[in-house]
């Protein structure tokens, strides 16, 4: 079992940064893709950006260039270092764990990967 578990939400002003963490136990073994996603009321769920146990990533056009996943082996810990927040990004950011093993089924799937385990959220939030 895995549970994600987010932190780093907060507001910022337009043009300013945040950097969430997501600490989730097991994620470099059965389960090799960990994203994150943003959900705002009323709206469909989006994929922000993804990253394999490789290292290799994946990026939602709205947020190439400005936004950046990486990853701590050591801590079993993902990151998301948000730049140049814009008006369009606020929203609940939830962590995600899955695979792009075949077969392994999950509630959401995104970028070549399901994922079967979400964090809670944490809540950003960004003033003009």
């Amino acid at each position: 079992q895995v549970q994600p578990v987010e932190s780093g939400g907060g507001s910022v002003q337009a043009g300013g940064s945040l950097k969430l963490s997501c600490a989730a136990s097991g994620y470099r073994y059965s389960r090799n893709c960990m994203a994150w996603f943003r959900q705002v009321p009323g709206k469909e769920r989006e994929g922000v950006a993804l990253i394999h146990v490789g290292g290799s990533t994946f990026y939602a056009d709205s947020v190439k260039d400005r936004f950046t996943i990486s990853q701590d082996y050591a801590k079993n810990t993902v990151y998301l270092q948000m730049n140049t927040l814009k008006p369009q990004d606020p929203a609940v950011y939830h962590c995600a764990a899955g695979s792009s093993n075949p077969g392994y089924g999950g509630t959401w799937s995104w970028a070549g990967c399901d994922f079967r385990y979400w964090g809670q959220g944490t809540q950003v939030t960004v003033s003009s």
